[in-house]
């Protein structure tokens, strides 16, 4: 029986991560490096919260080049990052119209940088700054701030043992899940029906919350996988698609599973078997030292004769761990090389018919030797419901 993982991480994680950060920010000659997304600042400090959703207050964190990280934070959050590892705090009342952490994030910014030093913000592909216009605009003056030189993306895209274990509980329970999916989903259900009753399935089997599910259901594959659902009720030859991105303690899955109502018609059969060979492709060119357009290339060559036409999607996968998509992404052009420690998303997809596709996609980690699967796997014939 496989154990579940304790909550949280122990100190040593964190100075751990701390202490790579550090390193890479010598190296590019950052004094600091400043945060306000909530997977950046909760990738060094653990602070797990739904508030983020609020966008009514903006959140800091300050890491240097030497020393602990600095939390400029609205007063509301002070308490549960108290119980972090984080001993420097400096709050204030949010909101605040006039000066929303502004003023004491540039003194917090003062102390580590001075009036010379470089203040690496992430601002790459995936990135964002999470603040008010006019208060980036008044921040910026009399700093130096400039990329980050891509320290977080390095930093994130390698896992630790213990963020790969929560990826694989994550995956764990949506795998339950999906077993029970024919409890839920048979011909006369709305999909709507379905994709409320999967996301009871998904809490029931110990996700902490569900913050995607897409889906699709039609005759031998569906035109898309990110519409809503409707009321329209499953009917004998559909193909149901179900995509999910459940999280467990602050880490998610995403992987979908494919279903046939009633009886799968050859075309069906023929789509499933080909997605679980480009996904078999993926996984043997999945070993460290390859590169993001390798795994693509694997995974299109079975699909399309390796067109690029496989990929109207965008991508074929991409990475995976405190957010649903990660960097990198597998497209032809992506050469970032694989290292272990990566956690990434297989996701290829085949055209059926009349324009009707099915997409398939697994949970993979890059190990020294390849990669291993952090969920458990499809099976190549299609499950009727």
């Amino acid at each position: 029986m496989t154990l579940t993982p304790e909550r949280g991480f122990n100190e040593a994680e964190y100075r751990n991560r701390l202490a790579r950060a550090q390193a890479m920010m010598a190296k590019a000659g950052l004094t600091c490096l400043l945060l306000s997304t909530e997977p950046e600042v909760r990738y060094f400090t653990g602070y797990l919260t739904r508030f983020w959703e609020s966008p009514a207050r903006p959140w800091f964190l300050v890491v240097p080049a030497v020393g602990d990280p600095i939390a400029v934070i609205p007063s509301i959050g002070v308490a549960l990052m108290s119980r972090s590892w984080i001993k420097d705090i400096r709050s204030w009342r949010s909101p605040d119209l006039q000066d929303d952490g502004v003023s004491l994030l540039r003194d917090a910014l003062g102390e580590v940088a001075g009036a010379d030093g470089k203040i690496g913000v992430p601002s790459g592909l995936e990135t964002h700054v999470r603040m008010p216009m006019h208060s980036w605009n008044a921040l910026q003056q009399g700093l130096l701030i400039v990329d980050d030189a891509e320290i977080m993306v390095r930093l994130r895209k390698i896992k630790s043992q213990a963020e790969i274990a929560k990826i694989a509980q994550a995956g764990a329970i949506a795998t339950r899940a999906f077993a029970r999916v024919p409890e839920i989903a048979q011909a006369g259900v709305p999909l709507e029906k379905v994709f409320r009753h999967f996301q009871m399935l998904l809490l029931e089997e110990g996700a902490d919350w569900v913050p995607y599910l897409s889906g699709a259901a039609g005759q031998d594959g569906y035109y898309d996988v990110i519409s809503p659902a409707t009321d329209a009720p499953l009917v004998q030859g559909d193909i149901l698609m179900l995509d999910t991105g459940a999280v467990w303690d602050g880490y998610f899955c995403d992987f979908d599973r494919n279903f046939a109502v009633g009886a799968p018609s050859a075309i069906a059969q023929l789509g499933q078997s080909s997605l679980i060979e480009a996904v078999d492709a993926g996984m043997a060119a999945a070993k460290p030292g390859a590169m993001m357009c390798d795994l693509f290339h694997a995974m299109a060559g079975v699909l399309a004769g390796d067109s690029d036409a496989v990929a109207n999607a965008g991508r074929l996968g991409h990475g995976l761990g405190m957010q649903l998509t990660e960097w990198p992404s597998i497209i032809p052009t992506d050469r970032t090389v694989l290292e272990p420690g990566m956690v990434l998303t297989l996701e290829p997809s085949v055209e059926t018919v009349d324009g009707r596709i099915m997409v398939h996609e697994e949970n993979i980690a890059i190990t020294e030797t390849g990669a291993v699967f952090l969920n458990a796997r499809s099976g190549r014939s299609l499950v009727s419901v």
